[in-house]
């Protein structure tokens, strides 16, 4: 698990799988995706801890290494 990735890197990554921000409300940027449908929260930290990021790749419906090769 990458557990030097940060929220802007990350929004980054989701953006080129389709995914658009939809909103921010303070440190929590909410990314949306409509087909397949997907909504997911990043929060906008230098470094996502590894279970937060664990998290919105399953939401994401990416793996690990998905993540490594669109980095």
């Amino acid at each position: 698990m990458p557990t030097d990735i940060s929220g802007q890197e990350l929004v980054k990554v989701l953006q080129r799988l389709g995914f658009i921000v939809n909103r921010q409300r303070g440190s929590h940027i909410i990314l949306r995706r409509d087909n397949p449908y997907a909504r997911v929260v990043v929060p906008d930290h230098k470094q996502v801890r590894p279970g937060t990021l664990r998290q919105i790749l399953n939401e994401a419906g990416m793996t690990v290494e998905h993540l490594l090769d669109l980095r």
